[in-house]
């Protein structure tokens, strides 16, 4: 995958993580959710390994086990909140982040 497609991909998950936040979508959101995020996020572990970029590596294992979509974690919705504005913003840096971004 070239760093523009990871790009789009990030910011395609960033994205659907903050407009998950509201409530009142329909379940199947939330699934398609955690399949986009668990994908991007275990592409960026795989692109940080290749960059030999540790922390990031972490960060988005961390985040492709929390969003696996195969053995989901139930979580209240006020702790989802958090972990969706945290993952986000994680995003974000990987695109945005300048020298310590992940692309």
């Amino acid at each position: 995958m070239t760093t523009n497609h990871y790009k789009a991909l990030a910011l395609f998950a960033m994205v659907m993580l903050l407009l998950g936040i509201p409530s009142g979508w329909p379940y199947a959101y939330y699934q398609i959710l955690r399949w986009v995020v668990a994908i991007a996020a275990g592409i960026g572990a795989y692109k940080a390994y290749e960059q030999k970029k540790t922390p990031w590596i972490w960060l988005m294992v961390g985040i492709a086990i929390l969003f696996n979509p195969i053995a989901p974690v139930y979580l209240d919705k006020s702790t989802w909140v958090i972990l969706d504005v945290a993952a986000a913003a994680l995003f974000g840096v990987a695109v945005f982040g300048g020298k310590r971004s992940l692309v």
